[in-house]
């Protein structure tokens, strides 16, 4: 262990992949939406959302979905992503951020974002198209996927 200020831990934070409340969710997210489905307890008998958390699950693919962004330039001018930039696919706006930091461990600037698609957001619609994400009126290419660029695998707890 070693003493790390916010923004280090903030940077940690976007590189695992990690929501912070407030920015990342909110209650008008679901934890599918989310991509925490897995941190719910659906075996307990009732809990307040439980009823709404089947009817999701049982309805398939969602149409919304957070991810993470990596842009694909990279070095000292690679711009950062910090909030509402917008997430683009083939030039249509699917998303915006939610939270972005420089990833010191992968070298890259990273991002989480919720995208929408009119059928549903799947791996295969994720790993087609064209991905850019808009900072400051210019578009930076960029790669999108639901695990985290930093331990996709969370074997690691730092």
């Amino acid at each position: 262990m070693t003493p790390a200020g916010f923004h280090t831990l903030n940077n940690c934070r976007v590189e695992k992949g990690y929501r912070h409340w407030g920015h990342d969710i909110g209650d008008e997210d679901t934890p599918a939406e989310a991509g925490l489905g897995f941190a719910v307890a659906l075996a307990k008998p009732d809990f307040l959302g439980r009823a709404a958390t089947l009817r999701q699950k049982a309805k398939g693919p969602l149409c919304k979905r957070m991810v993470n962004l990596a842009l694909l330039s990279t070095g000292t001018d690679t711009p950062l992503m910090y909030l509402e930039e917008p997430i683009l696919r083939d030039g249509v706006i699917v998303g915006s951020v939610t939270s972005g930091a420089w990833g010191h461990r992968v070298g890259l600037s990273l991002a989480m974002g919720y995208v929408t698609a009119p059928q549903a957001v799947t791996p295969e619609w994720l790993n087609t198209g064209h991905w850019e994400v808009e900072i400051a009126c210019q578009r930076h290419p960029a790669r999108v996927q639901c695990a985290p660029f930093y331990d996709p695998d969370r074997r690691r707890l730092q």
